[in-house]
């Protein structure tokens, strides 16, 4: 938690550092990227630059940014998608189970990541779009998991104690089935985050993610692989540190949210 919170503060106060702007190109560094692109307090270039000049201490705040919110808002659409989907397939239980999760099974066997470019080429290379193409992937497995909960929680004691209590069914979901779903839904959810994170940047990386002037760290990334063979390594280097730790924090967190939420498994 610590380390993710010096990756906000670093998003959040990072600009005011800042000498250039993620869009502003300093055509001095494109003389010889090679020396003059270096990493430098003097120059105001943190993190150096990227081969068009541009300031990429600045850029990898943007893309540090997008990254969080991406995985943030991919997790957060999984987690009101899939639990509501599954906890309706769960506790109605028959035929509309059978129908809402043969659909389950049948975005399931369609490969994620062509679902994400397929929506990508369709609606466009936006913000909006990259959510939508997200969200479209990352509730499926959470609906399986949501439902096979609410099977066994359905039929417990303090569930048949509500119903003869005369409490409604909606009430019982609301009331009963979804206090005791959290746990397993935020230790999930917190799961997603880096994972949709490795999604968008994988997208980015071919190309197909956030496009210009927006960055993320995918696109750092697939930037500085182009360049790695002219000795500019400092173009991945900074972009791939920031995409390693959130990545590493975040599963650490997911862990400790398990361990906390359920302690059986200690």
């Amino acid at each position: 938690m610590f380390v993710l919170a010096l990756m906000l503060l670093f998003v959040l106060f990072g600009p005011s550092i800042a000498k250039w702007s993620n869009e502003e190109i300093d055509w001095a560094a494109l003389g010889d990227i090679q020396h003059l692109g270096v990493p430098s307090v003097e120059s105001g270039h943190y993190f150096g630059t990227d081969e068009l000049g541009r300031d990429l201490y600045a850029r990898t705040i943007q893309a540090t940014g997008t990254s969080l919110l991406v995985g943030l808002i991919g997790a957060a659409m999984a987690l009101l998608v899939g639990t509501t989907w599954g906890v309706i397939a769960g506790f109605v239980g028959g035929r509309v189970d059978n129908l809402m999760m043969r659909i389950v099974d049948v975005l399931l066997a369609i490969p994620n990541v062509l679902v994400i470019i397929l929506i990508l080429v369709v609606v466009g290379r936006s913000f909006i779009a990259l959510f939508i193409a997200l969200g479209a992937v990352s509730w499926l497995s959470m609906a399986r998991i949501v439902r096979a909960q609410t099977l066994t929680l359905k039929n417990r004691e303090f569930i048949e104690a509500a119903r003869a209590g005369g409490v409604s069914e909606i009430m019982i979901i609301w009331r009963h089935i979804l206090p005791n779903l959290m746990g397993v839904v935020i230790v999930y959810a917190s799961l997603l985050v880096p994972e949709m994170i490795f999604a968008e940047s994988f997208i980015s990386f071919l190309g197909l993610g956030i496009s210009e002037p927006y960055t993320s760290l995918g696109a750092l990334i697939a930037e500085g692989a182009r360049t790695m063979g002219y000795g500019t390594l400092w173009q991945i280097a900074f972009p791939l540190f920031f995409y390693v730790t959130i990545i590493i924090t975040m599963f650490y967190i997911g862990d400790g949210l398990r361990d906390a939420l359920d302690p059986k498994d200690r």
